[in-house]
Protein backbone atom coordinates (compact mmCIF):
# COMPACT_ATOMS: atom_id res chain seq x y z
CA UNK A 1 0.00 0.00 0.00
CA UNK A 2 2.99 2.21 0.62
CA UNK A 3 4.40 2.14 -2.69
CA UNK A 4 0.94 2.56 -4.12
CA UNK A 5 0.20 5.57 -1.96
CA UNK A 6 3.93 7.06 -2.97
CA UNK A 7 4.10 6.46 -6.84
CA UNK A 8 0.77 5.74 -8.68
CA UNK A 9 0.84 9.39 -8.39
CA UNK A 10 3.12 9.82 -11.73
CA UNK A 11 0.08 7.54 -13.65
CA UNK A 12 -2.40 10.72 -12.38
CA UNK A 13 -0.25 13.88 -13.31
CA UNK A 14 0.12 12.33 -16.62
CA UNK A 15 -3.35 12.42 -17.50
CA UNK A 16 -3.99 15.96 -15.79
CA UNK A 17 -1.09 17.46 -17.65
CA UNK A 18 -2.14 16.17 -20.73
CA UNK A 19 -5.62 17.44 -20.80
CA UNK A 20 -4.28 20.85 -20.17
CA UNK A 21 -1.76 21.13 -23.10
CA UNK A 22 -2.94 22.08 -26.50
CA UNK A 23 0.28 20.66 -28.33
CA UNK A 24 0.56 16.41 -29.89
CA UNK A 25 4.25 15.56 -29.48
CA UNK A 26 4.35 13.56 -32.35
CA UNK A 27 2.55 11.17 -34.63
CA UNK A 28 4.98 7.92 -34.24
CA UNK A 29 3.47 4.92 -32.55
CA UNK A 30 4.06 4.25 -29.04
CA UNK A 31 6.81 1.09 -28.56
CA UNK A 32 5.14 -1.27 -26.53
CA UNK A 33 6.09 -4.78 -27.25
CA UNK A 34 4.64 -6.34 -23.69
CA UNK A 35 1.53 -4.54 -24.18
CA UNK A 36 -0.66 -8.33 -23.12
CA UNK A 37 1.53 -8.03 -19.74
CA UNK A 38 1.03 -4.54 -19.56
CA UNK A 39 -2.35 -4.37 -20.30
CA UNK A 40 -3.00 -6.60 -17.15
CA UNK A 41 -0.59 -4.79 -14.82
CA UNK A 42 -2.68 -1.57 -16.11
CA UNK A 43 -5.89 -3.50 -14.52
CA UNK A 44 -4.37 -4.77 -11.39
CA UNK A 45 -3.39 -0.78 -10.51
CA UNK A 46 -6.60 0.39 -11.53
CA UNK A 47 -8.15 -1.58 -9.37
CA UNK A 48 -5.78 -1.10 -6.43
CA UNK A 49 -6.88 2.34 -6.77
CA UNK A 50 -10.21 2.30 -6.71
CA UNK A 51 -10.49 0.28 -3.40
CA UNK A 52 -7.91 2.43 -2.03
CA UNK A 53 -6.53 5.89 -2.89
CA UNK A 54 -9.48 6.94 -4.85
CA UNK A 55 -11.97 6.84 -1.94
CA UNK A 56 -9.31 8.53 0.41
CA UNK A 57 -8.99 11.11 -2.32
CA UNK A 58 -12.33 11.63 -2.14
CA UNK A 59 -12.76 12.39 1.38
CA UNK A 60 -9.69 14.99 0.87
CA UNK A 61 -11.60 16.73 -2.05
CA UNK A 62 -13.84 17.58 0.92
CA UNK A 63 -11.34 19.96 2.92
CA UNK A 64 -11.47 23.88 2.10
CA UNK A 65 -9.63 24.75 -0.74
CA UNK A 66 -7.11 26.99 0.88
CA UNK A 67 -5.95 23.86 3.06
CA UNK A 68 -5.38 21.64 -0.01
CA UNK A 69 -3.62 24.87 -1.68
CA UNK A 70 -1.32 24.26 1.20
CA UNK A 71 -0.67 21.49 0.83
CA UNK A 72 0.01 21.29 -3.26
CA UNK A 73 2.35 24.03 -2.40
CA UNK A 74 4.15 22.40 -0.08
CA UNK A 75 4.88 18.89 -2.03
CA UNK A 76 5.85 20.89 -5.44
CA UNK A 77 8.38 22.61 -2.81
CA UNK A 78 10.20 19.44 -1.76
CA UNK A 79 10.86 18.55 -5.77
CA UNK A 80 12.43 21.44 -6.17
CA UNK A 81 15.99 20.18 -4.91
CA UNK A 82 15.42 17.43 -7.36
CA UNK A 83 14.72 19.53 -10.35
CA UNK A 84 17.43 22.29 -10.05
CA UNK A 85 19.60 19.34 -9.86
CA UNK A 86 18.76 18.17 -13.02
CA UNK A 87 19.05 21.51 -14.44
CA UNK A 88 22.48 21.74 -13.75
CA UNK A 89 22.82 18.58 -15.11
CA UNK A 90 20.96 19.51 -18.71
CA UNK A 91 23.65 22.43 -18.83
CA UNK A 92 20.68 24.92 -17.89
CA UNK A 93 22.50 26.78 -14.92
CA UNK A 94 20.18 29.81 -15.10
CA UNK A 95 17.22 27.91 -14.90
CA UNK A 96 18.61 25.76 -12.02
CA UNK A 97 20.17 29.06 -9.81
CA UNK A 98 15.90 29.92 -10.12
CA UNK A 99 14.62 27.04 -8.74
CA UNK A 100 17.56 26.22 -5.96
CA UNK A 101 16.40 30.17 -5.01
CA UNK A 102 12.56 29.21 -5.32
CA UNK A 103 13.50 26.26 -2.66
CA UNK A 104 15.16 28.56 -0.22
CA UNK A 105 12.55 31.46 -0.17
CA UNK A 106 9.45 28.63 -0.27
CA UNK A 107 11.01 26.84 2.80
CA UNK A 108 11.67 29.61 4.61
CA UNK A 109 9.83 32.60 3.88
CA UNK A 110 6.70 30.32 2.58
CA UNK A 111 7.21 28.97 5.43
CA UNK A 112 8.20 25.36 4.84
CA UNK A 113 7.16 25.54 1.42
CA UNK A 114 2.94 25.89 2.42
CA UNK A 115 2.83 29.42 0.74
CA UNK A 116 4.47 30.02 -2.90
CA UNK A 117 5.76 33.29 -2.04
CA UNK A 118 8.69 32.43 -5.15
CA UNK A 119 6.04 32.34 -7.35
CA UNK A 120 4.43 35.82 -6.73
CA UNK A 121 8.16 36.98 -6.66
CA UNK A 122 8.32 36.24 -10.51
CA UNK A 123 10.36 33.05 -9.87
CA UNK A 124 8.71 30.55 -12.53
CA UNK A 125 8.48 26.61 -11.33
CA UNK A 126 10.12 24.16 -13.28
CA UNK A 127 9.95 20.38 -13.18
CA UNK A 128 12.74 18.42 -14.46
CA UNK A 129 13.83 14.76 -13.22
CA UNK A 130 16.73 12.52 -14.10
CA UNK A 131 14.46 10.54 -16.89
CA UNK A 132 14.63 14.32 -18.43
CA UNK A 133 18.36 14.42 -17.52
CA UNK A 134 18.86 11.07 -19.73
CA UNK A 135 16.79 12.55 -22.89
CA UNK A 136 18.57 15.37 -23.27
CA UNK A 137 22.13 13.36 -23.24
CA UNK A 138 20.78 11.41 -25.84
CA UNK A 139 19.58 8.20 -23.95
CA UNK A 140 16.62 6.42 -25.62
CA UNK A 141 13.19 6.38 -23.80
CA UNK A 142 13.39 2.01 -24.76
CA UNK A 143 9.69 0.67 -24.61
CA UNK A 144 6.60 1.92 -22.68
CA UNK A 145 6.45 -0.25 -19.25
CA UNK A 146 3.05 -0.46 -16.89
CA UNK A 147 4.59 -0.94 -13.85
CA UNK A 148 2.85 -2.89 -11.11
CA UNK A 149 1.90 0.07 -8.16
CA UNK A 150 4.38 2.10 -9.63
CA UNK A 151 2.57 3.14 -13.32
CA UNK A 152 3.46 3.87 -16.34
CA UNK A 153 7.21 4.10 -17.40
CA UNK A 154 9.54 3.21 -20.04
CA UNK A 155 12.68 1.59 -19.72
CA UNK A 156 15.02 5.08 -19.79
CA UNK A 157 12.33 6.69 -16.90
CA UNK A 158 13.08 3.06 -14.83
CA UNK A 159 16.16 3.21 -14.58
CA UNK A 160 16.58 6.85 -14.00
CA UNK A 161 13.83 6.58 -10.86
CA UNK A 162 16.44 5.29 -8.08
CA UNK A 163 18.31 8.39 -8.77
CA UNK A 164 15.57 10.99 -8.82
CA UNK A 165 14.24 9.00 -5.54
CA UNK A 166 17.77 9.94 -3.98
CA UNK A 167 17.16 13.51 -5.10
CA UNK A 168 14.10 14.06 -2.94
CA UNK A 169 13.86 15.61 0.32
CA UNK A 170 12.27 13.08 1.90
CA UNK A 171 14.29 10.30 0.85
CA UNK A 172 16.51 11.90 3.63
CA UNK A 173 14.51 12.48 6.43
CA UNK A 174 15.42 10.29 9.35
CA UNK A 175 11.89 9.44 10.76
CA UNK A 176 10.76 6.95 8.92
CA UNK A 177 6.99 7.50 9.90
CA UNK A 178 7.29 11.39 9.04
CA UNK A 179 8.98 10.03 5.50
CA UNK A 180 6.17 7.93 4.83
CA UNK A 181 3.32 10.24 6.29
CA UNK A 182 4.29 12.94 3.74
CA UNK A 183 5.30 10.48 0.61
CA UNK A 184 1.29 8.77 1.25
CA UNK A 185 -0.12 12.51 1.58
CA UNK A 186 1.53 13.68 -1.73
CA UNK A 187 -0.05 10.77 -3.51
CA UNK A 188 -3.33 11.60 -1.97
CA UNK A 189 -3.15 15.56 -2.91
CA UNK A 190 -2.26 13.97 -6.44
CA UNK A 191 -4.57 11.70 -7.24
CA UNK A 192 -7.63 14.43 -6.15
CA UNK A 193 -6.77 16.29 -8.80
CA UNK A 194 -8.03 13.87 -11.22
CA UNK A 195 -11.35 13.21 -9.61
CA UNK A 196 -13.44 15.72 -11.66
CA UNK A 197 -11.18 14.78 -15.03
CA UNK A 198 -11.36 10.87 -15.01
CA UNK A 199 -15.00 11.75 -15.55
CA UNK A 200 -14.54 12.39 -19.06
CA UNK A 201 -12.46 10.00 -20.20
CA UNK A 202 -13.73 6.76 -21.96
CA UNK A 203 -12.99 4.11 -24.97
CA UNK A 204 -9.76 2.23 -24.10
CA UNK A 205 -8.29 4.07 -21.13
CA UNK A 206 -4.96 2.02 -21.12
CA UNK A 207 -4.18 3.13 -24.84
CA UNK A 208 -5.25 7.17 -23.60
CA UNK A 209 -2.95 6.60 -20.36
CA UNK A 210 -0.22 5.11 -22.91
CA UNK A 211 -0.38 7.80 -25.31
CA UNK A 212 -0.58 10.23 -22.89
CA UNK A 213 2.47 9.45 -20.67
CA UNK A 214 4.74 9.21 -23.69
CA UNK A 215 3.44 13.19 -25.10
CA UNK A 216 3.58 14.70 -21.67
CA UNK A 217 7.71 13.17 -21.38
CA UNK A 218 8.01 14.53 -24.88
CA UNK A 219 6.51 17.76 -24.30
CA UNK A 220 8.56 17.99 -20.56
CA UNK A 221 11.74 17.00 -22.72
CA UNK A 222 11.35 19.84 -25.11
CA UNK A 223 10.36 22.44 -22.00
CA UNK A 224 7.18 22.97 -23.93
CA UNK A 225 8.72 23.78 -27.38
CA UNK A 226 8.68 22.38 -30.81
CA UNK A 227 5.46 19.98 -30.36
CA UNK A 228 2.97 20.01 -32.85
CA UNK A 229 -0.61 21.96 -32.37
CA UNK A 230 -2.49 18.72 -33.70
CA UNK A 231 -2.87 17.10 -29.92
CA UNK A 232 -6.60 18.00 -29.34
CA UNK A 233 -7.54 16.11 -32.47
CA UNK A 234 -6.33 12.85 -31.12
CA UNK A 235 -8.71 13.50 -27.69
CA UNK A 236 -12.24 13.07 -29.62
CA UNK A 237 -11.41 9.19 -29.06
CA UNK A 238 -11.12 9.09 -25.59
CA UNK A 239 -13.64 11.84 -24.46
CA UNK A 240 -17.29 11.41 -23.73
CA UNK A 241 -19.34 13.41 -26.23
CA UNK A 242 -20.91 16.51 -24.14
Amino acid sequence: MQKMLINYRNNLLIIISILSLSTHAFGDEVNDPFENLNRKTFEFNENMDEKILKPIAEAYSELPPKIKLGFSNFFNNLEEVDTFVNQLLQGKPKESINDFTRFLINTTIGLGGFIDVASKVGLERHEEDFGQTLAVWGVGQGPYIMLPILGPSTLRDTVSRPVSSFLSVTFHMTETDVNLALKGMDAIETREKLLDVEALLSGDKYAFVKDAYIQSMYYEIKDGEDVEDDFINDMDDFLIDE
